[in-house]
């Protein structure tokens, strides 16, 4: 997948290659693909009556603002940690919400889905897949879920596989962004992950699911076909 996007991007600035040539050079000057984390290990559980997986590992959907994903991390600074609250649309993998605090709390959550509200402005029922934490099944959540248009999909306990797709952008926040890195204030930290988020994730990075074009690039097609349709 790495070797593709290369070829890609050398393509798109000019460059005549294929696959096997990309690689022969990134393998002569020494360029190894990044390696990612070991996924944790997982004990699947019920659910806890909240809402039902509605997602049921169904990460491909045909529409923007059908399903998003919904869930945190944790970021560490000299100051503490700074907790990550994310909303992604699984048509594109668009990050549309995000929330940081330095607690982890309900507020967290609910500030990072009404960015994505905001910013998207869904005209019908969107359903959103989080985890059984307690900043998401906290009392009012329902209602809040209800009055907003959405629709709750809840992971089994302790299974990460059922919300893949945030953990996987959790994954590539760390990897190609944060590892090895520790912030001097949370501010630093938060200034980097918008940063990430709006000038590359967004905007510029390619997605072997996108059909190698960024989460942008995508949903910009897929208005551009509506309209010609």
């Amino acid at each position: 997948m790495v070797i593709a996007k290369f070829t890609v991007i050398l393509r798109d600035v000019g460059e005549q290659c294929g696959q096997n040539r990309v690689y022969r050079l990134l393998r002569a000057v020494g360029l190894p693909a990044q390696v990612g984390y070991r996924r944790p290990g997982h004990r699947s559980g019920p659910s806890n009556g909240l809402a039902p997986n509605r997602l049921q590992h169904k990460f491909e959907v045909a529409n923007p603002n059908d399903t998003w994903v919904a869930d945190i991390t944790h970021i560490r600074t000299y100051q503490g940690w700074l907790y990550l609250a994310v909303v992604i649309d699984l048509y594109s993998r668009k990050m549309v919400g995000w929330s940081m605090h330095s607690r982890i709390k309900k507020e967290l959550v609910l500030n990072a889905l009404l960015m994505a509200i905001w910013c998207r402005k869904p005209d019908s029922w969107v359903t959103v897949h989080f985890d059984q934490g307690s900043q998401y099944t906290s009392h009012g959540w329902p209602c809040f879920l209800k009055a907003s248009n959405l629709q709750a999909s809840v992971s089994r306990r302790r299974n990460c596989h059922d919300n893949a797709v945030a953990k996987s952008f959790f994954q590539l926040l760390k990897r190609e962004r944060i590892k090895r890195q520790l912030y001097l204030t949370r501010d630093d930290a938060r200034r980097d992950v918008v940063d990430y988020v709006e000038m590359f994730y967004n905007n510029r990075r390619r997605h072997g699911f996108n059909e190698m074009l960024s989460p942008v690039e995508y949903e910009k097609r897929f208005t551009e076909q509506l309209v010609s349709a």
